[in-house]
Formats: structure tokens, sequence, C-alpha cells
């Protein structure tokens, strides 16, 4: 029975490692939430500790107060919401002390850290109190009271009344270690009633004292004293990690004491020390090992100084700096775990298992922060803490120990099916089952058993190798692994084929950019092989899409046909070839040949007026040596940039300076270089900073010499202006010429305006109409320059005085009048032509309209006139000057305006070639001109060409050639002009009579219907419109 039974518990053991032990992740409580100590009011209600942790199944809490478990059953205030625990009702004895939550599940259990729950309060006796009497000058301690508290205290000090409060300075000051109010010299303006008030910063209540009167005695002033110190700090201060310390020191005195402090061993305090209040308060944050040490206040005046000395020491809680891992062991392995922690004082070290405290034993010892146990076993596994403390703190920190025990199992690692190799190479085939402990392995080919030879190696970790594979090594191969929970074992085949080759390569190769190649890979393998190609450009795989680079082959081809190339795709190309067994590949260089970089560093050496020498630094070459460069350059004058002439006029690829010449003076210039080699010219340099050439005389006269015109006494002289890249240098201007025609000695001006075209000579004296030579020059601060060619312009003439006769008007339509006049034959004057001026009415200057015509015209038409309209006109000859006097006014008047309404009632017959046309008579209206006749106007279909017919009668026949479409328009005459036409009547010619007309509504119950197809309908404007 006992064999039975211990087979059983076997069996039931294995059952539950093989679901249980195939694990991917550690189950046991993780913290996510731990406890924190907790403040609260004695008015509060309730409170919650946090405590949340992770783990699978999810965890269950309990909770200990005081290091006794609470029994949440039975405690009606207290109960679990999640992890946290809800205290209802508070009650400050019941509740109040050391708190740890506990985490389990099925892997175990572990400790939070402790947390305290505390009740703030704030208590002040208050009784009257006596007036306290000092003199003038003397120092006074007004005390605040001893309150019974729970919970950090701040103070303030009441002056008279609320909410006036006593401002601290460098002679009252409030200590916050004893809430009592220090003056150092009392003044008449402290005269008064003082209150304390206390706060509870947790609970934020607060109490006030009585007030305490300060009065001042009458029996004189105090006299000046040395420094008393009456706030001070401990001769020995504990300070802990991390934490702000605070010390204070005030003095009384007379005059008040300055406060100043110091370390006894003389070091300065660091940049985070802050000294606050007048000195008073010594404040260093994030306390640490390096601020311990001693401290001195020093509080002088005139009359002396007085000191004050303590010391800092450094304390810490415990802070782990090296923990354990969750691990997972075979059974029968051995664990090793070691935590540390630093603190002062130097922390001791306990170990818990599941919560409990863990003893050593025979297979356990604990030595400080190791636990070692040899040959674990199943009843090991489970949650273990490390425990560190000092008596300022106490830390845990968890892990998870989990024992494995299985029989060897193949299925995460088996024998590959199908193993490939390259004949000649060396085959490795794993034997790695999981099993815990680790099983013992055998090998066999076949059915059996493989032997170790100078070739097969089996390995200890069950590995088999064999070298030098042969097509004989080929076959099936079994491994059976075994441990004392149980066995298994995994097959595979082993495949040798014949090894691969690359038959065509890639190769080096120079190409130009643009240019499209395809670099070759092509193999011979064993057709039992998988192949696959891949290119990598540079160190980087080429598996991108990709506008340049393309894969093209077939199964034992992998080309890579590159597209349009540029510089960037020059380097190392390496086709990879992969197979089953082994991995091969080819490598080429692609040198691409490009037009050059741009050139760098262009520099103007040196400039003058028409010259610059120029240096640079060549670019890249790109594949193809320089031949060449070209210089540009630019100004704010040209479009974009130019190329200019050099000295060498060709610059060779080895040249790196060169001389721009032909610029021009006093001109800011931009130059830029550019490279050209066999492919072509590259980009250009980044342009040289702007450089002026220097300044010179003037070398370009002005152009365009004229003149003529302007007023009497004037002789008007105009040029062309010199542009101000022309002009060589600043104050430039020009020197205007000139002399009467025949005579030697020239009369010079200056004008100093650059952009200047125009100059008017003065001369009372200057006869009218008169020949002068004229010259302009040019010149600039450096010197005058050349003058343009002579030419003759002639003085201001004078205004005709002739008056042109026979001036007569007439009508020629509504719109339109014709003036004529006598030519003045004789003249005193030039006559250049004649000007007529008309206007409707004296009254209305803005219808007034002017007309000119050359000399030579004795008459002109006025066009755009209103109908029926009387106009006024004069005419008067002009020349350069201006106008002679005018005409006699005489008058006109405009015909009528034409009909306004089209001829109606069209009809037309079309007899072979003939058509006859008729429509009424057009009555004019009154403000109409009478109707004198009427025009018929027509053309061919999809020509320009029109025709037309006057008459007097209401009808007209017109002889069509034949074979084609006619459109036809009507319209009155009249004296007025033209009047408004018919809309345009379409003829369309056909082998048979046809008639239409306006009027005429064919019905298509008498009418055939391959007639009604092809009449054509003119549309004419109703009479009603």
């Amino acid at each position: 029975m006992t064999l039975l039974w211990k087979q059983f518990f076997l069996v039931s053991i294995m059952e539950y490692l093989a679901e249980c032990l195939d694990y991917k992740s550690f189950n046991g409580p993780k913290w996510r939430m731990e406890p924190s100590d907790l403040t609260v009011g004695l008015l509060d209600e309730e409170a919650t500790l946090s405590c949340d942790a992770k783990g699978i199944p999810p965890p269950q809490y309990r909770w200990s107060l005081n290091g006794t478990l609470i029994n949440l059953r039975t405690d009606s205030r207290r109960l679990l919401s999640g992890g946290n625990l809800v205290i209802r009702s508070l009650d400050r004895d019941q509740d109040g002390g050391i708190y740890q939550c506990t985490a389990f599940n099925l892997q175990g259990a572990i400790l939070s850290r402790r947390s305290s729950l505390q009740f703030a309060y704030l208590n002040l006796k208050t009784q009257t109190r006596s007036a306290v009497s000092v003199r003038e000058g003397q120092g006074v301690v007004l005390l605040c009271g001893t309150p019974s508290y729970s919970g950090d205290l701040s103070f303030a000090w009441v002056f008279n009344e609320y909410p006036y409060f006593v401002q601290q300075d460098n002679r009252r000051f409030v200590s916050q270690e004893t809430g009592n109010l220090y003056i150092a010299k009392v003044e008449p303006s402290d005269v008064g009633n003082y209150t304390c008030v206390v706060v509870n910063r947790i609970t934020k209540g607060k109490v006030l004292s009585s007030p305490t009167p300060l009065v001042l005695r009458t029996d004189g002033v105090m006299g000046e004293y040395e420094p008393k110190i009456e706030v001070h700090f401990p001769d020995m201060v504990p300070a802990a990690k991390g934490s702000v310390v605070t010390l204070e020191c005030f003095a009384l005195g007379n005059p008040v004491p300055e406060i100043t402090w110091r370390r006894a061993n003389g070091v300065p305090f660091p940049s985070k020390v802050k000294m606050k209040n007048s000195n008073v308060v010594l404040e260093i944050p994030s306390f640490q090992q390096e601020d311990a040490g001693g401290y001195e206040c020093v509080a002088e005046n005139k009359m002396g100084k007085n000191t004050v000395q303590g010391r800092l020491s450094f304390h810490a809680k415990p802070q782990w700096m090296q923990t354990m891992r969750d691990s997972a062991l075979s059974i029968e392995e051995r664990l090793f775990w070691e935590c540390k922690a630093n603190g002062k004082p130097k922390p001791s070290y306990s170990w818990l298992k599941n919560g409990e405290l863990l003893a050593a034993e025979d297979r356990i010892q604990i030595e400080n922060g190791a636990l070692m146990i040899s040959y674990v076993n199943l009843s090991d596994a489970g949650m273990y803490q490390c425990v560190a403390e000092n008596k300022h703190g106490i830390i845990y920190f968890g892990a998870e120990l989990v024992v494995l025990a299985s029989p060897p199992d193949f299925s995460r690692s088996p024998l590959k099916a199908l193993l490939k190799a390259k004949s000649g190479s060396t085959v490795t085939m794993d034997c790695r089952p999981q099993a815990y402990p680790t099983a013992i392995s055998l090998w066999r080919k076949g059915n059996e058993p493989l032997q170790s030879t100078d070739r097969i190696t089996f390995l200890p970790d069950g590995t088999l190798r064999i070298t030098n594979v042969t097509k004989m090594d080929g076959g099936t191969y079994s491994c059976l692994a075994r441990n004392q929970f149980g066995a298994a074992s995994t097959t595979g085949r082993l495949l040798v084929t014949d090894p691969t080759q690359i038959t065509q390569g890639p190769g080096d190769m120079e190409i130009i950019v643009g240019e499209s190649i395809v670099l070759p890979c092509q193999i011979s393998c064993d057709p039992a092989l998988d192949v696959s190609f891949s290119w990598a450009f540079n160190g980087q795989l080429l598996n991108k899409p990709d506008q340049h680079y393309e894969h093209v082959g077939g199964s034992t081809s992998g080309d890579l046909m590159i597209r349009n190339i540029q510089l960037k795709h020059a380097g190392k190309y390496v086709c990879a070839v992969d197979t089953d067994v082994e991995s091969l590949s080819g490598v080429a260089i692609l040198i691409v040949k490009g037009p050059p970089g741009a050139p760098d560093g262009i520099t103007v050496e040196e400039i003058t007026d028409s010259t610059a020498q120029l240096s640079w630094r060549p670019g890249q070459d790109n594949g193809s040596p320089i031949t060449s460069y070209i210089i540009q350059a630019k100004t704010a004058f040209t479009v974009g940039w130019q190329a200019v002439n050099t000295v060498p006029e060709v610059i060779d690829g080895n040249t790196l300076t060169a001389t721009v010449v032909d610029l021009n003076a006093w001109v800011e210039y931009e130059f830029r270089v550019l490279a050209r080699n066999s492919v072509g010219v590259g980009e250009p340099s980044p342009a040289s900073l702007k450089t002026r050439t220097e300044d010179a005389v003037p070398d370009t006269a002005p152009a365009d010499v004229g003149g003529g015109g302007g007023s009497k006494s004037e002789l008007v002289i105009t040029w062309e202006p010199v542009p101000e890249e022309l002009q060589n240098g600043d104050g430039f201007g020009y020197i205007i010429a000139l002399r009467p025609l025949g005579e030697v000695n020239w009369t010079h001006a200056v004008t100093s305006v650059p952009g200047q075209s125009r100059f008017v000579y003065r001369n009372e004296s200057l006869p009218p109409f008169s020949p002068f030579n004229v010259k302009v020059g040019a010149y600039n601060t450096k010197g005058q320059g050349p003058f343009s060619p002579i030419t003759i312009v002639f003085s201001a003439e004078n205004e005709p005085s002739g008056v042109p006769g026979g001036v007569w008007a007439k009508s020629i339509s509504a719109t339109e009048i014709e003036v004529s006049w006598n030519i003045l034959t004789i003249s005193p004057e030039r006559v250049l032509g004649y000007e007529v001026v008309y206007w409707e009415d004296d009254t209305k200057p803005e219808t007034m309209g002017k007309v000119r015509v050359s000399a030579n015209q004795n008459k002109v038409n006025i066009s755009d006139l209103r109908a029926y309209t009387q106009y006024f006109l004069t005419v008067s000859s002009f020349n350069t000057a201006g106008t002679g006097p005018r005409s006699p006014t005489i008058n006109v008047t405009t015909k009528k305006s034409p009909p306004g309404q089209p001829p109606l009632n069209v009809e037309w017959n079309l007899i072979g070639s003939k058509l006859t046309v008729h429509w009424e008579s057009v009555i004019s209206l009154e403000m109409e001109s009478e109707v004198t006749g009427y025009q018929v106007s027509y053309r061919r279909n999809r020509h320009k060409e029109i025709n037309t017919i006057t008459t007097n009668l209401t009808s007209v026949e017109l002889i069509l050639p034949a074979d084609d479409d006619y459109m036809i328009q009507i319209r009155a005459l009249s004296d007025g002009g033209e009047g408004m036409a018919t809309e345009p009547i379409n003829i369309h010619k056909l082998s048979m009579s046809v008639r239409g007309s306006r009027a005429w509504r064919p019905n298509p119950n008498t009418i055939p219907i391959f007639l009604l197809s092809i009449i054509a309908l003119s549309t004419v404007r109703s009479a009603l419109c």
C-alpha cells in the first residue's frame, strides 16, 4: 500500500508540474502601491490606507495593527476595498499605530512597508497675561505658551488686532521652534497688544493666545549693550538624509545685532544653503553626509559679539544598493540571493518567506544580506523578502522562487524535420529538451546507436556535431533524453547538398550620371535548395521601394537594375545569395561620373576700377577631372548672372585664380565660379561677398541729345541720362555746352542731378526759332568725361499770329459734322497745324472738345456728337510755342437721329436664282430724320464679303448664284444716318420655288412634311418691341 500511495503522489505532482511549470512569467504578488504614513484630524470620520499588488491569480489581502492581525470579519469599523483598508468612525485611541499590509496568492505572500496612522490636534490654554514693561532700546521676549498638539505647527503674532501681523525683519523675529516673539531693540512704535497665533499645518486649525500688552517704562532709555543670543540651536541636531534642516539664531542688543553663520571647519557654504529673515534662519535643503559637522552663529554689534555653536549629525534610513531577481531553478539546483543596503547606522538584515521569518537550517544558510539554499526542492518555492532595518526605518524587497521539476519535453525544441547541409561543411544538431533536472541524451542514426569518431562529436549539452559532411552522412537521426521523471525523443532527417556557385557576379564599372545599368548576379545550385537574393549598397540593405532600383531575373538570377544613376549611387554593391545551407556574395565597385561639384571659398583678392582678381577652392570632380572654370558676375543692374571676360581668357582646371576684366567703375559686384569636366558644367559656387570697383572718370557721354520747343526766350536741350552703372563714381552730373550756329565760343552750364534729362537755357535776347550747336558731357568727383557729338537744336518759337479765315461747318449726320477753313499761306511764324475747338453751350465747359490736324489740311470731320444738337466752334493755328488767335465763333446743328425701328413684315420669294424681297415702309418719329431710302445687304453663308443695294422702294429683286445659302438684312436710310437693321434673314437655296414671310404661319395639316423641314423663316423684330 505504501508503494502505491507514493506512486499516486508522484503522478499527481507530475501532472501538476506539467500544467503549471510551462510558465512564461512569475505570477507571485508584486507591489503596485504600498501604504504610506497618514495623519488625520480628530474630527475626520474616515481614513483609507492604500494597498495594491498584481499577480496571477489576483492577490488577496490582510492587515495588521501594531503587529496584531486585524480580524476584518468581526470588525464593523474596518473593511477592505480592493486591497485598501478603510477605517470608519475613527478613534484616536483604537486606530492610531503602525499598520502593515500582506498580499498573498497561490505562489506565496509578501509584506508591505510599515505605515503609521496619527491624529493631529492642537490645544492651547489661555489665561489673562500681565503687561510686559520695558525701556526703549531694551530687548524683549514675548512667550507664546506651550500648546499640546500632534502634527506640524506654524507660529505668527498679531499686533493689536487681526489681521495685522508682526512683520519680521532684523529687529523682530518669530521662532518656528518656540513660537516666541523676539524684539532685539524696542522702539516706541512697538507699544501695543500682541497675540500669538498657532496653526496646525495638518488640520489647518488654529488657536490664539491671550493678548500680551507691551508698554514703555518712563524711567529712561536703555543704553547700548552687546548682543545676547536668545534663540539658538542645540549642541547636537540629528538630521535625516534628504530632509530640510533649519537652524535659528537671534540675539537681543542695542544697536540691533547682525547675524552671520559659518562652518566650524571653515568650508564655505554650498550654493543650495539659503539665509532667510535677515540671516536669522539658516536652511539646508536635501541634507547629505557632507553637510554634517559643526555650525556657528555669530551675533555682533559695535558693543561686542556673541557666538553659539552646535553640530549637525547625519542619519539615514536604509536604501537598497543591490537586490535580487525572480528566479526559476531546477529541482536540486543551488539558490544564492544577496541584497545590500546603505544607511546610518548600518542596517541589519533578515529574510522572510511568504511573510514569515526565515530561519537557517541544514540546507538554508543566512549570512548578513545573503541567502543560500543548497539542493532546492518543491517546498522551497514561494515569495521571499529581504529586510534591511536600522533605528530610522525598515525596507522590504521581494522576489519569487519557482522550483521546476519535469520529464524531458521536446515540444519547444524538436529536431528539424529536414536539415540541409552543404557537402564538406560542419553540421550541428541540438538535443535540448525542456527537462528539470537536465536530461541525459543518446543519439541514433536510423536504428543504430551513433558512435563518436574523428568527425562525429557529442558535446556536453547533448549537441551532435559532424565535420566535413558527405552525402553518406545523410539519413534519419534521433535523440533520446532521460531523467528521473521520464524520457522523450525527437527525430529529424539530414540532407547533404552540392555547393552553390556564382556563375556571373557583378563587376566594377564606371558610368555617367543619368545612365542606367544592370549588375548581374547569377548562380548554379542544387535543385533541392531554396534560394533568395538580396543587395546591399554601402552596407545598407536595398529592401525599400526606390525609383532607381529594381530586382530583375529568375530563380537562379538576382540581377539589380539601376535606373537614372546619380552621384549618390556611387559605392560598393554586394549581391548576397542565401540558400538553406550557405551564403555567398559578389562585390562590385560602381564609379559614377558627373559634372563637378560647386567650387568653394571664392574670394576677391584685389580690385581696381575695371578689374577684380579672384581665387577659389575646387569642388569635387565627381569622377572626371575638372577641365576648366567659368566666372560669372551679377550687379544690381543686370538680369541674373552674366558671363564675364577674364585673364586668362580660358581658365584651365588646374588654375584657381583669375582676373576679371572690362568691369564698370564704382559698381558693386558679386562673383561666382562654375567648374566644367568631360561630363558637363557643375553647380555654381556660393556668391562672393559684394565688392565695389574703384571710381574713375566717366567714359560714357550722354546719348540722344536733342531738344527744341519751350517758351519764348528759351532753348530746351534734352538727352538720355547715363545709366547708374556707367557713371563711374560719386558726384555725377552733366555739363551742357551751347553756341549759336556759326559762332566759335561755347556757353557752359552744369547740373549735378544724375537722373536729369532736360535743361532749359533762358535769355531774353534769344531770337525765336534760331539754330544752336549743342553738346552734353558727364563728370564726377574724379573728373570730366567725354562730350556727346554736336547736334543742332532750335530755340523756342513764337505762337502763330494769323487767324484762319473762311471757317464753315455743315452737318453730315446725326453724329458727325464737317468743318473747313482757308489755309494760312503767309505767316511770320511757323504753322505746324490747325486746332478746331467745339462745344455745345458756353455755360457747359465740360462739353468742350478739341481736334488737331496737320498744316496741309483745311478740313476735318468731327464725330461721336449728339443728334439734333447745336454746336459752337472756332479754328486756330498752332506750333510748338502754342496756339494762335481763334477765328470768330460759328455754329452748326447736327441732324436728327436715324429711324430707330427696322423695316417690318418682310416677305421673300425665291424662284430659281431670283429672290424678291418686300417690306413695309418705315415711318420716322418726330425726333427722327425722314426716311430717304432703304439699304439691303446680303452675304453668302460662311463668307465675310457683304454686298449692298440702295433703293427708294420697299422691295428689291436680287439674282443670287445657285447652290449656296445667304443671309439678308434691311435697314432704312435718312439724313441722320442708317437706321436699325432687321434681324438676319437666312435664305436656303432649293431646287424648287420657296416662299417665306414674317406674317405667314404654315399649317401642319395642309403643308407636306418635306416642305416644312426646308422652309427657313426669318426672325423679325416685332412692332410691339
